[in-house]
Protein backbone atom coordinates (compact mmCIF):
# COMPACT_ATOMS: atom_id res chain seq x y z
CA UNK A 1 0.00 0.00 0.00
CA UNK A 2 3.03 2.03 0.70
CA UNK A 3 4.20 1.86 -2.85
CA UNK A 4 1.04 2.58 -4.30
CA UNK A 5 1.11 6.02 -2.39
CA UNK A 6 4.85 6.61 -3.08
CA UNK A 7 3.88 6.11 -7.09
CA UNK A 8 0.89 8.33 -7.05
CA UNK A 9 3.13 10.92 -5.39
CA UNK A 10 5.68 10.81 -7.93
CA UNK A 11 3.37 10.99 -10.57
CA UNK A 12 2.00 13.92 -9.60
CA UNK A 13 4.98 15.44 -8.99
CA UNK A 14 6.00 14.41 -12.12
CA UNK A 15 2.64 16.16 -13.88
CA UNK A 16 3.46 19.30 -12.05
CA UNK A 17 6.92 19.70 -13.34
CA UNK A 18 5.56 18.63 -17.03
CA UNK A 19 2.90 21.56 -16.84
CA UNK A 20 4.88 23.97 -16.11
CA UNK A 21 7.46 23.26 -18.77
CA UNK A 22 4.67 23.67 -21.18
CA UNK A 23 2.44 26.95 -19.93
CA UNK A 24 3.49 29.79 -21.68
CA UNK A 25 5.42 32.48 -20.00
CA UNK A 26 3.11 35.75 -18.39
CA UNK A 27 4.54 39.10 -18.79
CA UNK A 28 4.38 41.09 -15.57
CA UNK A 29 2.34 43.88 -16.64
CA UNK A 30 4.82 46.93 -15.74
CA UNK A 31 4.06 50.32 -16.24
CA UNK A 32 6.11 52.15 -18.64
CA UNK A 33 9.41 53.93 -17.00
CA UNK A 34 8.70 57.07 -18.83
CA UNK A 35 5.02 57.23 -17.39
CA UNK A 36 6.35 56.56 -14.14
CA UNK A 37 9.35 59.39 -14.58
CA UNK A 38 6.53 61.93 -16.26
CA UNK A 39 4.95 60.87 -12.51
CA UNK A 40 7.59 61.81 -10.50
CA UNK A 41 8.37 65.43 -12.12
CA UNK A 42 4.52 66.09 -11.64
CA UNK A 43 4.91 65.95 -8.14
CA UNK A 44 7.30 68.50 -5.99
CA UNK A 45 6.88 69.83 -2.55
CA UNK A 46 4.98 72.92 -1.64
CA UNK A 47 7.70 74.87 -0.25
CA UNK A 48 9.97 74.17 -3.85
CA UNK A 49 7.06 75.11 -6.20
CA UNK A 50 7.49 78.96 -7.54
CA UNK A 51 3.75 79.10 -7.98
CA UNK A 52 2.94 78.82 -4.39
CA UNK A 53 0.11 81.47 -3.72
CA UNK A 54 1.46 84.51 -1.80
CA UNK A 55 -1.00 85.95 1.15
CA UNK A 56 -2.30 89.14 -0.89
CA UNK A 57 -2.38 92.20 1.59
CA UNK A 58 -5.63 94.60 0.93
CA UNK A 59 -4.23 97.56 0.93
CA UNK A 60 -7.08 100.04 0.64
CA UNK A 61 -6.79 102.69 -2.28
CA UNK A 62 -6.77 106.22 -0.90
CA UNK A 63 -9.10 107.90 -2.91
CA UNK A 64 -6.96 110.90 -4.18
CA UNK A 65 -8.55 114.56 -3.03
CA UNK A 66 -10.77 115.91 -5.80
CA UNK A 67 -9.11 119.39 -6.94
CA UNK A 68 -11.48 122.05 -7.88
CA UNK A 69 -10.79 125.23 -10.08
CA UNK A 70 -11.75 128.47 -8.52
CA UNK A 71 -12.65 131.58 -10.24
CA UNK A 72 -12.64 134.88 -8.35
CA UNK A 73 -13.39 136.56 -5.65
CA UNK A 74 -15.71 138.81 -5.92
CA UNK A 75 -17.19 141.26 -3.62
CA UNK A 76 -20.69 141.07 -4.83
CA UNK A 77 -22.39 138.12 -5.44
CA UNK A 78 -24.66 139.22 -8.45
CA UNK A 79 -20.90 139.45 -10.43
CA UNK A 80 -19.98 135.70 -9.40
CA UNK A 81 -23.41 135.13 -10.88
CA UNK A 82 -22.39 136.10 -13.99
CA UNK A 83 -19.18 134.20 -14.44
CA UNK A 84 -21.25 131.34 -13.45
CA UNK A 85 -23.85 131.94 -16.10
CA UNK A 86 -21.56 132.35 -18.91
CA UNK A 87 -19.91 128.91 -17.97
CA UNK A 88 -23.38 127.40 -18.00
CA UNK A 89 -24.02 128.55 -21.34
CA UNK A 90 -20.54 126.69 -22.20
CA UNK A 91 -21.78 123.34 -20.78
CA UNK A 92 -19.13 123.74 -17.63
CA UNK A 93 -20.35 122.76 -14.74
CA UNK A 94 -20.34 125.39 -11.70
CA UNK A 95 -21.38 126.82 -8.64
CA UNK A 96 -20.97 130.03 -6.29
CA UNK A 97 -19.87 129.68 -3.42
CA UNK A 98 -19.73 132.32 -0.14
CA UNK A 99 -16.51 132.18 1.72
CA UNK A 100 -16.09 134.24 4.66
CA UNK A 101 -12.06 135.54 5.13
CA UNK A 102 -10.22 137.22 7.99
CA UNK A 103 -10.58 141.02 7.17
CA UNK A 104 -8.54 142.27 10.38
CA UNK A 105 -10.07 142.17 14.18
CA UNK A 106 -12.11 144.85 15.70
CA UNK A 107 -11.72 146.30 19.06
CA UNK A 108 -14.90 146.82 21.19
CA UNK A 109 -15.26 148.72 24.26
CA UNK A 110 -17.66 148.16 26.84
CA UNK A 111 -19.08 148.33 30.32
CA UNK A 112 -19.85 144.79 31.90
CA UNK A 113 -23.55 144.42 32.91
CA UNK A 114 -24.75 145.82 36.15
CA UNK A 115 -26.46 143.71 39.16
CA UNK A 116 -29.89 144.97 37.29
CA UNK A 117 -31.26 146.24 33.67
CA UNK A 118 -32.44 149.33 35.79
CA UNK A 119 -28.66 150.19 37.29
CA UNK A 120 -27.45 149.55 33.57
CA UNK A 121 -29.96 152.07 32.33
CA UNK A 122 -29.45 154.64 34.58
CA UNK A 123 -25.48 154.30 33.72
CA UNK A 124 -26.26 154.49 30.31
CA UNK A 125 -28.08 158.24 31.01
CA UNK A 126 -25.37 159.52 33.42
CA UNK A 127 -23.14 158.69 30.44
CA UNK A 128 -25.26 160.36 27.45
CA UNK A 129 -25.31 163.36 29.53
CA UNK A 130 -21.96 163.91 29.84
CA UNK A 131 -21.96 163.34 26.08
CA UNK A 132 -20.19 160.19 25.58
CA UNK A 133 -21.84 157.97 23.04
CA UNK A 134 -23.10 154.96 24.43
CA UNK A 135 -25.81 152.32 23.72
CA UNK A 136 -27.72 149.15 26.13
CA UNK A 137 -26.35 145.58 24.91
CA UNK A 138 -29.23 143.90 24.44
CA UNK A 139 -28.47 140.27 23.80
CA UNK A 140 -25.86 138.06 23.84
CA UNK A 141 -23.05 137.14 27.15
CA UNK A 142 -23.01 141.27 27.72
CA UNK A 143 -26.68 141.81 27.70
CA UNK A 144 -27.70 144.71 29.73
CA UNK A 145 -23.92 146.31 29.64
CA UNK A 146 -23.05 149.13 28.08
CA UNK A 147 -21.42 149.48 24.72
CA UNK A 148 -19.04 152.77 24.07
CA UNK A 149 -17.79 152.03 20.71
CA UNK A 150 -16.44 149.40 17.99
CA UNK A 151 -13.08 150.79 16.51
CA UNK A 152 -11.25 149.24 13.44
CA UNK A 153 -7.63 150.81 15.27
CA UNK A 154 -6.19 149.53 18.69
CA UNK A 155 -5.08 153.77 18.99
CA UNK A 156 -9.20 154.98 18.79
CA UNK A 157 -10.07 152.03 21.02
CA UNK A 158 -6.96 153.12 23.90
CA UNK A 159 -8.38 156.88 23.43
CA UNK A 160 -11.77 155.78 24.41
CA UNK A 161 -10.52 153.72 27.42
CA UNK A 162 -8.73 156.89 29.05
CA UNK A 163 -11.43 159.12 28.62
CA UNK A 164 -13.78 156.87 29.97
CA UNK A 165 -10.81 156.25 33.06
CA UNK A 166 -10.37 159.71 33.65
CA UNK A 167 -14.59 159.58 34.15
CA UNK A 168 -14.37 157.07 36.92
CA UNK A 169 -15.51 154.61 34.77
CA UNK A 170 -13.51 151.20 34.65
CA UNK A 171 -14.41 150.20 30.73
CA UNK A 172 -13.38 146.58 29.26
CA UNK A 173 -11.77 146.31 25.70
CA UNK A 174 -12.42 142.84 23.55
CA UNK A 175 -11.20 141.95 20.17
CA UNK A 176 -13.88 140.50 17.59
CA UNK A 177 -12.43 139.59 14.17
CA UNK A 178 -13.62 141.15 11.48
CA UNK A 179 -14.90 138.80 9.11
CA UNK A 180 -15.40 139.78 5.28
CA UNK A 181 -17.70 137.78 2.72
CA UNK A 182 -16.07 137.11 -0.78
CA UNK A 183 -17.69 134.99 -3.46
CA UNK A 184 -16.31 132.28 -5.79
CA UNK A 185 -17.34 130.28 -8.75
CA UNK A 186 -15.92 126.27 -8.20
CA UNK A 187 -15.81 124.77 -11.37
CA UNK A 188 -16.16 120.94 -10.52
CA UNK A 189 -13.61 118.56 -11.25
CA UNK A 190 -14.60 116.74 -14.65
CA UNK A 191 -15.28 119.97 -16.00
CA UNK A 192 -11.65 121.75 -15.50
CA UNK A 193 -10.73 120.47 -18.73
CA UNK A 194 -13.32 122.25 -20.37
CA UNK A 195 -11.39 125.30 -18.72
CA UNK A 196 -8.06 126.23 -21.22
CA UNK A 197 -5.86 128.90 -21.14
CA UNK A 198 -7.82 130.91 -23.89
CA UNK A 199 -11.01 130.82 -22.15
CA UNK A 200 -9.66 131.91 -19.13
CA UNK A 201 -8.15 134.55 -20.77
CA UNK A 202 -11.29 135.62 -22.21
CA UNK A 203 -12.63 135.59 -18.99
CA UNK A 204 -10.48 137.90 -17.38
CA UNK A 205 -10.52 140.36 -20.36
CA UNK A 206 -14.47 140.32 -19.74
CA UNK A 207 -14.59 140.44 -15.65
CA UNK A 208 -11.97 143.09 -15.03
CA UNK A 209 -8.35 140.86 -14.23
CA UNK A 210 -10.57 138.08 -13.20
CA UNK A 211 -8.28 135.66 -11.38
CA UNK A 212 -8.10 131.68 -10.95
CA UNK A 213 -6.43 128.97 -8.65
CA UNK A 214 -6.60 125.03 -7.51
CA UNK A 215 -7.56 124.29 -4.31
CA UNK A 216 -9.03 121.21 -2.59
CA UNK A 217 -12.90 121.03 -3.98
CA UNK A 218 -14.09 120.16 0.01
CA UNK A 219 -11.26 122.21 1.80
CA UNK A 220 -12.45 125.49 1.83
CA UNK A 221 -14.64 126.44 4.50
CA UNK A 222 -18.24 127.41 2.96
CA UNK A 223 -19.68 130.03 4.85
CA UNK A 224 -22.86 129.27 6.24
Amino acid sequence: MRWVFLFLLVLNLFYYVWHQQQAPLRAKEVAPLALYQGQQRDIRLLSESDEVPKKREALPARAQEEICLFLGSFAAEDEARRVEQRLVSLDIASSVMPLDVAAGVDYWVYLPPLASRQASLRQLKELQARKIDSYIITQGDLSNGISLGMFPRMESADNVLSRLREAGYEPLLRELPRAQRNYWVRVEPYARRLMGDVLLTQLGNDFNGLGHQLMPCEGVAVAQ
